[in-house]
């Protein structure tokens, strides 16, 4: 308990009021302490959960899930999120709505929300698509909202977008936290976001950009390694950029996953698709060239197959900062001779590192439902301080 009253002391001392009835949707756009404010609330939800202290805020309610994309730990890690705080989770299947018979966003976004408090959108996979859909649901609900439409606002949390991933990257950042004990000792550590090989095609590119995004506020050195012609998003490695010569970190880029690997803390191997050919094939089917994404895919699966090199084998790993860098992935990676025949990583390196990955994954969770406690709760400690002191056990049985 007397962890917890720390963690809540420490929250109460910074500047979160701007979170308040507001959005998540780029981790760029939010305050240094913003950001120490999510990791806070996720870490002291953690330490109630498992003190076996109900979380719930929320006697009733919706949180909206609406995956426009194929999602396991996503998906999961937000309904757990919302049922953490006392949500309910309501799927939005858009074959099944209105939407396919010509609803319009600002529509369906009012119709979905009339007692939903959070909206979880994951819409990853065409350029330029993503956050504008996000940004004209947020619009719609906020007009809804000032119109007398809504009782309250939902909030809106990007699952993943064209640009960012900000649960993910801030997971992550979570892991890399508790890995070496504290934000305080990130800074001069080194971080490899590198390419790896996948026989698939089109993964989205807001992973690594999220990762370089986020990372390069820390003071790290973020090394971003890929084949030439598997750019990001020039916008984001700006970002980037700054964010580095902010911190008094590095962010450097090349074309070597040996010299990104090399005397690395940490290493992320990743495949994604370049920003050039993602952005082709959202121009293609918004033309309705089907035919042409079909060739094109191929094209890009024939060039993938040409850097089956970069793999993060045991050689590589060899390479990193006393050969025992934190290896780290968002899953599910492609596992050279178990779920391919050639992929991004050697199966005895996952092996290794199986339990911390597992465990990377288990702090999105936390991240999200702190991202949506930061947005409905006014004064955060106060309402912790009012939970501990209620003391409501989740659990009867233990």
């Amino acid at each position: 308990m007397s962890e917890i009253k720390n963690l809540i002391e420490k929250l109460s001392k910074l500047d979160h009021k701007n979170m308040y009835k507001n959005d998540f949707f780029w981790t760029w756009d939010k305050t240094d302490e913003e950001l120490k404010s999510v990791f806070a609330v996720a870490d002291i939800l953690r330490k109630m959960r498992e003190e076996n202290i109900s979380t719930r805020i929320f006697d009733s309610g919706l949180g909206i899930s609406l995956f426009r994309d194929n999602s396991t730990r996503t998906r999961f890690s937000f309904a757990s999120a919302c049922n953490l705080l006392g949500l309910e989770v309501q799927d939005l299947d858009e074959g099944k709505s209105q939407v396919a018979h010509g609803e319009t966003v600002r529509e369906t976004a009012n119709m979905i929300s009339f007692m939903a408090d959070v909206i979880g959108i994951r819409d990853d996979m065409f350029i330029g698509k993503g956050h504008a859909y996000m940004k004209e649901v947020s619009e719609a609900v906020q007009t809804g909202h000032e119109d007398g439409v809504l009782e309250q606002r939902p909030t809106l949390v990007n699952l993943q977008c064209d640009v960012d991933h900000p649960t993910q990257s801030m997971a992550d950042m979570a892991h890399i936290i508790n890995h070496f004990g504290g934000i305080e000792n990130l800074k001069g550590k080194k971080i490899a976001m590198t390419w790896a090989y996948s026989p698939s095609y089109g993964k989205p590119l807001s992973v690594p950009q999220g990762i370089i995004g986020l990372m390069t506020r820390y003071g790290m050195e973020v090394s971003l390694a890929h084949p030439e012609g598997y750019d990001l998003m020039p916008e984001v490695e700006e970002v980037a950029r700054k964010n580095a010569e902010a911190s008094g970190g590095k962010f450097t880029k090349s074309n070597s996953m040996a010299e990104a690997f090399k005397d690395a803390d940490i290493v992320y191997p990743k495949s994604w698709a370049s920003f050039a050919a993602m952005e082709k094939r959202t121009n293609l089917y918004g033309e309705g060239k089907f035919d042409e994404i079909k060739v094109l895919e191929k094209e890009l699966l024939a060039e993938n197959a040409k850097h089956k090199d970069w793999e993060c084998t045991e050689e590589m790993m060899k390479l990193t900062k006393e050969g025992k860098a934190l290896y780290m992935h968002c899953l599910p990676a492609d596992i050279t001779g178990v779920s391919c025949e050639a992929g991004e990583v050697a199966a005895s390196v996952f092996d290794r590192y199986r339990d911390p990955l597992y465990k990377e994954a288990g702090y999105k969770p936390y991240v999200i439902a702190a991202m949506i406690y930061l947005s409905k709760v006014k004064n955060p400690a106060k309402t912790f301080e009012a939970l501990l002191q209620a003391h409501s056990e989740r659990f009867l049985g233990k």
